[in-house]
């Protein structure tokens, strides 16, 4: 191996003296523009290598940038993330304050519209778990309310007042297979029974197949329950066609009973009072007319009562009255 060494050092020390000459030549050497051509040989062999270098240096500071980058762009993103679902949440609650601001808006405006109606003002507080289609109120023995109160909301009729308890009660919806009311067709005041069918549809009974019943046609409550007062909105008709022995007819409540959160409740039956003492004048009135057009000794019309002379002691048989005296 030191043979080869030797034999080959004439050739390395040629080649050593010819790089020197040739730079030594490049040193002198200049060129038109007066820049030294060796100065020119080392711009263009360290080029690529500058260009190298800055290229990986420029790589390497843009993944640098671009890691920090999206890093802070994900954590940003995050916190806009957590922005928007707070935003949403109170827009949602602010929509659901608006909605109960017009609902209540709704039910005051009803109660309003009839200062003399005995009113109470409720909010649902849940459901029945049971095959019932009823609810609970927040209102119970302590508000007055009784079991067989209506309950309508400004739309309509709702149901009546199943059972009460000390701060709630349970309410018994019109579609219930129990529940019902005095059902009234608007255009030709011909009375029936509407009856719930467990389902969201009503069945009007007891309507003749003679009576023309048209689909959209607006039924009332006919106030003969003595639940609910008379026309308060009960439903529209969505099918009649002829049945045995009477019509069958379904309606669509007019209430929307799936979406119920404050209704209101009947607390008294005053207007059924009002009837009886209406009618109960009309006796009376009745009964004097007929009382002053008989002579003494007939006796009064059939069906028409008397008019009762005052309350006095009655004489005992064979002995006079006697009067205090002064």
């Amino acid at each position: 191996m030191f043979e080869i060494a030797t034999r080959r050092r004439p050739y390395v020390l040629l080649a050593f003296a010819l790089v020197f000459q040739i730079l030594l030549l490049a040193v002198q050497v200049k060129r038109p523009d007066g820049a030294r051509l060796i100065r020119v040989w080392a711009v263009e062999l360290l080029t690529p290598a500058e260009r190298a270098g800055s290229w990986a240096l420029d790589s390497m500071s843009g993944a640098w940038t671009g890691y920090i980058g999206l890093f802070r762009a994900n954590r940003e993103n995050q916190r806009l993330r957590a922005q928007v679902g707070e935003l949403a949440l109170r827009n949602s609650k602010l929509e659901s304050s608006a909605a109960e601001a017009q609902r209540l808006a709704a039910l005051l405006q009803f109660r309003d519209a009839h200062p003399d109606a005995p009113l109470l003002a409720a909010r649902v507080i849940g459901g029945d778990a049971g095959a019932a289609r009823a609810f609970y109120l927040d209102r119970g023995e302590r508000d007055g309310v009784q079991p067989n109160m209506g309950v309508i909301t400004p739309q309509g009729a709702v149901g009546k007042v199943l059972e009460v308890y000390s701060t709630t009660s349970q309410v018994l919806l019109l579609t219930d297979k129990n529940g019902g009311a005095g059902a009234l067709l608007a255009n030709s005041r011909t009375q029936g029974a509407a009856k719930g069918t467990g389902g969201p549809m009503l069945e009007l009974d007891y309507v003749s197949n003679e009576q023309d019943v048209a689909v959209g046609e607006n039924v009332l409550t006919s106030g003969m329950d003595h639940i609910f007062p008379k026309d308060l909105p009960l439903g529209t008709v969505t099918e009649s066609r002829p049945g045995n022995p009477f019509k069958q007819i379904q309606l669509r409540p007019a209430a929307r009973l799936d979406q119920l959160e404050e209704v209101l409740i009947l607390l008294s039956r005053r207007q059924w009072e009002w009837e009886q003492s209406a009618a109960d004048a009309a006796t009376a009135n009745a009964a004097t007319r007929s009382a002053a057009s008989n002579p003494a000794g007939r006796s009064p019309a059939p069906g028409v009562k008397p008019k009762e002379p005052p309350p006095a002691q009655p004489a005992t048989p064979g002995k006079p009255v006697q009067k205090d005296r002064p």
